[in-house]
């Protein structure tokens, strides 16, 4: 028996298709309309059948399933909410059902007729009338099911392949519905972080994604060139900076929910470009934000799923407050044995080898400090814990601890291991802050890629004067990730960064 060339079977079903638009324009049907006037939608009638039973609705959608029976058919259409049945009689709808055999699963139809319920109890329309919408030309992989001699569902030929999904996100919608669940999630997460900020007093304010310094983070950046100026540009990294210059304007709180971009490598926790919430608040510090962020994450997981308690990756996380709070040098002092403070530079490069941890070779101490907390402590974050008080070399922004020598007042959020947020008492001094951009300048000629630029125009606004102030950074992506229990951030992005294909 020769194999089955699957191309050419793919390719059939193409023709077919397109065959049937010929005898359907043949027919003076119009197969892409213009418009159809939808009054309902599938769950609302099945939730409310009550009220609608034998009543007329307008209702429109996919086709996903079909069912014919000589001069009678069954199909599924599936909207914006779910599936519903379709009964369909030559007798209710005349010549139009000639037409009704030329459709297939995939086209997309709006019908009209009274809602009843099937001898077998199923609600459904029993249509009047229907229009084709819009005719599909490509066959549409719907997954078949069946049911094994124990009474399981199999289910055969799923979209399931990830890259294939992350590609072709309009057919993983179509055929995954808890797809859509998971950014209808996001969709009414972000809303509430806008409703708890506005609700707090903060202004929504947009700033500049072309740069011509980037900042506000240390990481690379996506350049670009405007030629109407003849000048270099950068995709923003973060909107730190210029938020910093309204709180000098005279802002008491802003914020900024926006598309930010890092040339990175990508894992189930980076994608190259991401949503991150931004905020500062003037006269407070970073014990203030902590209590802040705590209450706002708890609200929002209120809000949405009403608990906040979730079983996120075979995990029990309560992010109800308050959360677990931790110095950074203390722990590590707890789990390695030494002062990583008073410790040299060559005594932590010798304990991070020990541990398998490639460097490149340069590493400043504070970044060998970083380094160590990711190794030993980061992966055992389980509940929600702020981590405070990092290393100077670290956080060229961040003000300088009152207390402690070396540190900077500083602190991210983590739950299952994995940085939610990360926020400072900011730094308001402007010779400080020209100094820590001169070490990050040095550090940049020796060869760190990510260390941060000299911002002259930043500097000269602190030095009109910026009050104390908090900041925060919130990933968005990761916290949806974390409240909808999605194991990459490719699942809570609808159009993920992807290598071209061959």
């Amino acid at each position: 028996m020769e194999p089955v060339n699957q191309d050419l079977d793919f390719n059939a079903l193409i023709q077919r298709r397109h065959d049937e638009l010929k005898e359907l324009l043949a027919k003076g049907i119009q197969p892409f309309a213009y418009s159809f006037e939808v009054d309902n939608y599938s769950e609302n009638i099945k939730s409310n059948f009550e009220k609608y039973e034998n009543k007329d609705v307008k209702i429109a959608g996919r086709i996903m399933a079909i069912r014919r029976m000589g001069k009678a058919s069954f199909t599924h259409i599936q909207d914006k909410d779910g599936k519903i049945q379709i009964y369909l009689k030559k007798d209710d709808v005349g010549e139009s059902y000639e037409v009704f055999k030329l459709l297939d699963i995939g086209d997309i139809i709006g019908v009209e007729g009274f809602v009843f319920k099937t001898k077998t109890g199923e609600i459904s329309v029993h249509t009047k009338s229907f229009s084709l919408l819009s005719k599909s030309l490509r066959p549409i992989p719907i997954p078949k099911e069946t049911t094994d001699e124990k009474g399981n569902k199999v289910v055969h030929d799923q979209f399931a392949d990830k890259e294939m999904r992350y590609r072709q996100r309009y057919l993983d919608l179509i055929l995954n519905p808890e797809v859509k669940s998971v950014f209808k999630t996001r969709s009414k997460v972000v809303t509430e972080i806008r409703k708890y900020l506005d609700e707090n007093g903060l202004v929504e304010v947009e700033t500049p994604i072309l740069q011509p310094l980037y900042g506000g983070a240390t990481a690379r950046p996506f350049a670009t060139h405007h030629n109407a100026l003849d000048i270099d540009l950068y995709l923003r990294i973060a909107d730190e900076l210029y938020l910093k210059r309204l709180i000098v304007g005279g802002f008491d709180g802003v914020y900024e929910i926006s598309k930010d971009f890092r040339n990175e490598g990508m894992d189930k926790t980076h994608n190259p470009e991401f949503t991150m919430l931004e905020l500062y608040v003037a006269y407070k510090d970073y014990f203030w934000m902590m209590t802040f962020v705590e209450n706002m994450v708890a609200n929002i997981a209120k809000n949405v799923f009403n608990t906040t308690e979730f079983n996120i990756e075979g995990n029990k996380v309560n992010f109800n407050p308050p959360w677990k709070r931790i110095s950074m040098v203390d722990e590590l002092k707890e789990k390695v044995g030494i002062d990583v403070l008073l410790a040299s530079n060559e005594e932590l490069i010798k304990l991070l080898k020990t541990k398998n941890v490639e460097m490149e070779g340069g590493e400043s101490k504070g970044k060998l400090i970083d380094l160590l907390f990711d190794v030993t402590i980061q992966q055992t974050l389980i509940q929600p814990t702020f981590v405070t008080d990092y290393p100077v070399e670290t956080s060229p922004l961040a003000k300088k601890h009152r207390s402690r020598k070396g540190l900077v007042e500083r602190f991210e959020g983590f739950v299952l291991g994995r940085e939610i947020c990360n926020a400072f008492s900011e730094l308001n001094d402007p010779m400080d802050q020209r100094s820590r951009f001169e070490d990050q300048a040095k550090m940049k000629e020796e060869g760190d890629e990510e260390a941060h630029q000299i911002d002259e125009d930043y500097v000269r606004a602190l030095e009109y004067g910026m009050p104390p102030t908090s900041g925060l950074g919130v990933g968005i992506d990761r916290l949806i990730m974390l409240l909808t229990n999605q194991p990459s951030i490719r699942d809570v992005i609808l159009f993920p960064q992807m290598r071209p294909q061959k």
